[in-house]
Parts: C-alpha cells; sequence; structure tokens
C-alpha cells in the first residue's frame, strides 16, 4: 500500500474587516494582523481608541479557522502551523498581498504595519518579500521567523517598534533578548524596545502612543 501526499491549486476566497472609513481626512492606513484564535473583525477593537477621522484600519482574516473549547461555540483562526508550513506561507502571503493591493497600495497616506503574536511572523515575512514600503513596522509580542535575514529589509526606513509584557507568559527572558537581538539585526540598532507591565495581551496604550509618533 502507498501513501501519496500531492498539491492542488485553485481559487479561494477570504473576507477582511476594516475599521473607519477611508476618506480624503484619513492620514494613516493600518495594516494589522492579529494573533492566533482572533477573527479579523474582533481583532479591531484593539484600535477603536484611535481618530476615527484619521485612522483607517485594515485587519486580514487567517484562513484556517477552527473551534475553540469543547462546547464548539466561538471560532478562532490560526495563520501557519508546522504542518505544510512552506506551502502555506505561500498562500498567506498572496492573500495578504491581494488585500494590500486594494485597501493600501495606491494611496498617499502614511502606511503602519502592525503584527500582534503570529501576526508577527506574518507581516514581517509579507514586508520582506514585497518590500513594502511603510512608515511605520510594530512587532508586538510575537517571534521573527528564523529565515529572515537583513539584507530583506535594506529598503526599508521604517520606524521600528518591539512591544512585548513583562509577564509575558510565553516568553521567557532568554527567548525575550534573543527576539530583541534578531529584530536590532534585521531593522538596525535604533529599534525602539516598549515593555508594559503585563502579560500576552495587546496594548492599546501603546499602540494610540506610537500612532502619533508616525514620521511626517
Amino acid at each position: 500500500m502507498i501513501t501519496t501526499e500531492k498539491e492542488i491549486s485553485y481559487r479561494h476566497t477570504n473576507s477582511y474587516s476594516t475599521l473607519n472609513t477611508l476618506s480624503s481626512n484619513t492620514k494613516t492606513i493600518w495594516f494589522v494582523c492579529h494573533g492566533m484564535g482572533y477573527l479579523s473583525r474582533y481583532f479591531l477593537k484593539y484600535f477603536k481608541q484611535l481618530n476615527p477621522d484619521e485612522n483607517y484600519i485594515v485587519a486580514p482574516q487567517a484562513v484556517s479557522k477552527y473551534y475553540q473549547g469543547i462546547n464548539f461555540k466561538h471560532v478562532g483562526a490560526s495563520w501557519l502551523t508546522k504542518e505544510n508550513t512552506i506551502a502555506e506561507t505561500k498562500n498567506v502571503l498572496t492573500y495578504l498581498k491581494a488585500v494590500f493591493d486594494v485597501e493600501v497600495y495606491d494611496n498617499s497616506c502614511k502606511i503602519i504595519i502592525f503584527g500582534y503574536s503570529q501576526g508577527v511572523s506574518v507581516a514581517s515575512r509579507f514586508i520582506a518579500k514585497y518590500k513594502i514600503q511603510c512608515d511605520q513596522i510594530i512587532l508586538h509580542s510575537g517571534g521573527l521567523p528564523k529565515e529572515l535575514e537583513a539584507t530583506h529589509f535594506t529598503f526599508s526606513n521604517a520606524k521600528t517598534s518591539m512591544i512585548y509584557g513583562d509577564n509575558d507568559q510565553y516568553i521567557t527572558n532568554k527567548r525575550l533578548q534573543y527576539e530583541i537581538n534578531r529584530a536590532k539585526t534585521l531593522f538596525g540598532p535604533s529599534v525602539n524596545i516598549i515593555p508594559f507591565k503585563g502579560e500576552h495581551e495587546v496594548n492599546t496604550e501603546i499602540i494610540k502612543n506610537l500612532s502619533l509618533q508616525t514620521p511626517s
């Protein structure tokens, strides 16, 4: 008995969510990649404190959805797993580029690329693959992919910040130092390292503060 695993290409449709209205008053477009377990429409709540007239938020949706908990009531999503990672990464980045081209690409607004938790790896791969020119890169409580190198980001002059909770249950001191060093290696020594008192959670106050620091 011979088992063979094969691949096939096909057209796929996926949703994404936005917050606020893109208009002539919009100053900044946020392209935000959620963490594992989120749906994009619920992830948008972390950006509601931003000025709605000046900020337009685009939240792509991870394709792989699953039921959370034993009651099968709540649905979450994951960007990638260790299964068939190379092919899945290609699919994810192709999807992100499609959303970016529709919502962000042809626009004169400032651009912020934001990744939280698992979304950090997705956002950083996206920037590297397509050489995305943006004004800010915000890496919140997540790890940078091992395959990325400093040469992947030499085109970018984006202000880059790394945020983490000082009591994050998923980050040991050793892992934290490793990720800080990786961020500085990839984006340069001027990376803004921002700790906060808290666990593995989105810090809306820091997000708001960084929104006011977008280069003019």
